[in-house]
């Protein structure tokens, strides 16, 4: 009896969404090929030097207390390292405060919030009638800022619910859905007080929240590509069904070339994703069209450390920075005060590194300056928080166009029916951060279940071991 054919499968895009699914298909026998029109692999996990030191300057962690982004990185040899037990700040009227016990933003103790003095009395007041009220009846998806609004007062929204989801989604409170990016307050709320149920929420863990990999989470795209047959420069222009599957169309348009395969995973952002399914899953097309993108920047900076010292001083790991407030940066991370393997490695040099991020959800208009001035507002924001006053030996400025989708109210039900039509042609499945998740965990999750389902749709019986593809 003969051997059937390998299975051949396309993923397009080379984040690390499409990397680990290709990882998947590779390793259920497929002969898979990755597609990237980048010059690199990673998406928007990234390292760059900044004096000296390789550093992340994109996604700089992972969720530790889910599995699929420690277990991918264990699977690969890499090791793993926690932060520090430095703790983070909101730099909120006029000064560094304490950032109390939360759920993304949502005080979970009323002593810690009322020492932090990030409220004011009435702010404080406001929540402290939390417990009194009845429980939610959501008969449908409402906005974070919704939500905390009627239930602590929206000075809880503006002053800590804001900073948190800015540094996690770039967005706005009162426009993210509540069930897609904080689906753990939905379910409190809808039982009664936040509050009261809060006393039942561990605050000390056997297991750190976060993890990180000394050398940079950039590591973990490079080494998932490193087995894989990946394609950078190469930029997928169009998707077609053949009788035997599909065919992926590459190239400029004087030279183009097809690729035949039997299954197709589309790890690209929506608007490109919405461009290939528009005559296949038109339905799913306009649907993914339809999602937003928060454009953003992160400006790494290296110290001497007898400059830093003032930072150093403060035992803190960085800072947020609630909108409200008027200023330019939405966060600072002393990298070398919240990561040992940073700091080690800067101390080689004599120097310590930090970052600061800027942009959310609407806000190209002020990513538009150019690379100086980033960096001075970044360094007036980083003085009037800190006191830090240095000029840093070497800067990087990295941008981040549409680099995070917003998960408008409606959320669930949106992907819910991209996914439903997109599943009524077999052997095509899409995944990435558009759909379950921003996080490294949730896209590598998304990555596993579009896998599948092309193995289940198309009945591919894949050989034992996965191969690569012919040009």
């Amino acid at each position: 009896m003969s051997t059937p054919p390998q299975p051949r499968v396309a993923v397009v895009g080379a984040g690390l969404a499409g990397l680990a699914a290709a990882r998947e298909l590779g390793e259920a026998g497929c002969a898979v090929v990755v597609l990237e029109a980048a010059d690199r692999v990673g998406g928007k996990v990234r390292r760059a030097e900044v004096a000296g030191t390789v550093v992340d300057v994109g996604a700089e962690a992972m969720l530790n207390r889910r599995p699929e982004g420690v277990d991918l990185a264990r699977s690969l040899g890499l090791p793993l390292e926690h932060p520090t037990t430095a703790s983070s700040r909101i730099w909120t009227r006029d000064a560094l405060r304490p950032l109390p016990r939360s759920l993304m933003g949502v005080p979970l103790d009323l002593d810690q919030l009322a020492a932090s003095g990030v409220l004011s009395e009435a702010g404080l007041a406001r929540v402290r009638q939390e417990p009194g009220l009845p429980p939610e009846v959501l008969d449908a998806d409402l906005s974070v800022g919704e939500l905390v609004d009627r239930r602590f007062g929206p000075e809880v929204t503006d002053r800590l619910v804001e900073p948190l989801l800015g540094g996690v989604y770039a967005g706005h409170a009162r426009e993210l859905s509540a069930r897609a990016a904080v689906p753990q307050l939905v379910a409190f709320a809808t039982r009664g007080s936040v509050l009261e149920q809060a006393a039942a929420i561990p605050t000390t863990y056997d297991v750190p929240v976060f993890a990180g990999i000394p050398g940079g989470m950039g590591q973990l795209a490079e080494a998932v590509a490193r087995g894989l047959d990946v394609r950078t420069g190469t930029t997928v222009r169009a998707l077609e069904r053949t009788p035997g599957g599909f065919r992926l169309l590459t190239g400029p348009t004087t030279a183009e070339q097809a690729i035949e395969v039997d299954a197709v995973v589309l790890a690209t952002p929506a608007a490109p994703t919405a461009r290939l399914l528009s005559g296949l899953a038109p339905g799913a097309a306009a649907e993914l069209a339809g999602v937003e993108y928060a454009s953003m920047a992160v400006v790494s900076l290296a110290f001497r450390v007898e400059d830093a010292a003032v930072v150093d001083r403060s035992g803190s790991s960085g800072f947020l920075v609630p909108p409200v407030d008027g200023r330019r940066i939405k966060a600072a991370t002393f990298s070398f005060a919240k990561w040992g393997w940073v700091r080690r490695a800067g101390a080689e040099s004599g120097v310590v590194h930090l970052r600061t991020s800027l942009g959310r959800h609407r806000e190209e208009v002020a990513l538009q300056a150019d690379d100086e001035e980033l960096l001075a507002v970044s360094l007036a924001d980083l003085a009037a928080a800190t006191g830090l006053t240095a000029t840093p030996v070497d800067v990087h400025v990295q941008r981040w166009g549409g680099g995070l989708p917003q998960y408008a109210v409606g959320h669930l039900d949106r992907v819910e029916r991209i996914r439903s039509e997109v599943g009524r042609v077999p052997g095509l499945a899409v995944c990435g951060a558009a759909y379950d998740g921003v996080g490294i965990p949730a896209v590598i999750g998304s990555a596993r279940r579009a896998a599948a389902q092309v193995l289940e749709d198309a009945g591919f019986g894949c050989s034992e071991r996965g191969g690569t593809m012919e040009p």
